[in-house]
């Protein structure tokens, strides 16, 4: 039974920051910081926007009455929940009108949790436990407040939802083809709700390291593989999208020494359509892998139905995974008619000023005990949110989070 992704969507929020003002503001050299982290834009998100609206605006509009009637599963990854006891999921099930008869549930594991959480989908589909009946897959995340700080440049957020079912029109995934590999270390932290603790050397190697783990462990599953010839395109964890660069040519060192000039080619062949969403986006943790998809189902020309990708998914503590992937037969016409372009060039650009005064709002208010949207309805809202049917929070009182429609 195939079984994979049959709905995919992006929801990136409606404002966003330019990294060159950003590089001119911190007396930074835009091109170096271009070149060696291939960053463009990021997104921001003010304080009425959090891990919940995201998800759920993501997810809102991808769901159709029959959708609704046949989702018996939702799993919402995320590392940046609201609440400690409370699953971020109950609030995604109320506000996407799903079925009472649903098991829903959050998972978190850094930047794999959006892969967990499909892998775990995919396989209770598969079981046939419940046949015909679909899952609601979403990863949610946004960066901590990282003013002034080497991060500053590479973080960012979105929401991605997908609908995970034996009609893989976008994506079939091959469940007995994967290979994976573990092993604790703190290279990224988030102790606090506001705070990312991150040891960029460690995360960097320690990333390489799980990479050459899982895909040896995908090898020793799976028989011999010719990395050129097995796929026709590689999608790799983009934390910030050099990463990319630097993780296919590790996997290409595996077969034969190459030298940077013969790996940019192969990149660019093989890599560089997956990541100009995360170009403009800035990291978007455990949705990296589906939004990365999505990018190369936009932009390759010479994707078609059948043709086998590889994945490779990272989460910091850690844990790692490689595995494969068919084109579903309807993924380029059904991606390309999201008109993701056109959600990314609508979000209203802010001015590093503006930016600044967002992030510390958010900061000082976004896990108080109490919050009204009212004291925070200023120009941003009035643009980009007022009679656009986005899910916002409107209230806290004593904890307890209330959330409308814009």
């Amino acid at each position: 039974m195939p079984i994979g992704i049959e709905k995919l969507n992006l929801y990136s929020g409606q404002l966003y920051l330019d990294i060159a003002d950003l590089a001119e503001a911190r007396g930074k050299n835009f091109q170096h910081i271009a070149n060696s982290l291939m960053c463009k834009t990021r997104s921001v998100y003010p304080v009425y926007e959090d891990a919940i609206t995201l998800a759920v605006n993501a997810a809102k509009q991808l769901l159709s009455p029959q959708d609704l009637e046949d989702i018996e599963l939702l799993i919402v990854g995320t590392e940046s929940a609201v609440d400690c006891g409370k699953s971020l999921s109950t609030w995604v099930h109320r506000f996407c009108n799903l079925s009472p008869y649903c098991r829903n549930f959050e998972v978190k594991h850094a930047c794999y949790g959006g892969t967990a959480a499909f892998k775990m989908a995919a396989s209770w589909v598969a079981s046939g436990a419940r046949p015909g009946k679909k899952a609601l897959v979403i990863n949610t995340d946004f960066s901590s407040v990282t003013l002034n700080t080497d991060q500053e440049f590479i973080c960012g957020g979105g929401a991605v939802a997908m609908l995970v079912s034996a009609n893989p029109q976008i994506l079939e995934i091959e469940l007995d083809k994967a290979g994976y590999w573990t092993k604790e270390i703190s290279d990224y932290l988030r102790p606090t709700f506001n705070t990312e603790v991150i040891k960029s050397e460690t995360s960097l190697y320690s990333y390489l390291d799980a990479l050459e783990g899982a895909f040896s462990h995908y090898e020793q599953i799976v028989g011999s593989v010719d990395y050129d010839a097995d796929f026709k395109k590689h999608i790799y964890h983009a934390p910030f999208p050099a990463m990319t660069f630097q993780a296919h040519r590790t996997i290409l060192n595996r077969f034969e020494a190459v030298g940077k000039a013969a790996a940019k080619l192969s990149f660019q062949s093989k890599v560089a359509e997956s990541i100009h969403f995360a170009q403009q986006i800035g990291s978007s943790y455990g949705g990296s892998n589906f939004i990365c998809l999505l990018s190369l189902l936009n932009y390759a020309k010479d994707l078609n139905p059948g043709d086998r990708i590889s994945l490779f998914a990272y989460g910091g503590g850690c844990q790692a995974e490689f595995y494969s992937a068919t084109i579903g037969k309807a993924a380029t016409e059904i991606v390309r008619s999201l008109n993701i372009d056109e959600h990314l060039n609508q979000r209203l650009r802010l001015s590093v000023a503006d930016y600044e005064a967002s992030e510390l709002t958010r900061e000082k208010y976004s896990d108080r005990r109490d919050f009204n949207l009212e004291n925070y309805l200023d120009e941003r809202y009035e643009k980009r949110y007022r009679d656009r049917g986005l899910l916002v929070l409107s209230n806290v009182e004593n904890y307890y989070r209330q959330y409308k429609w814009s």
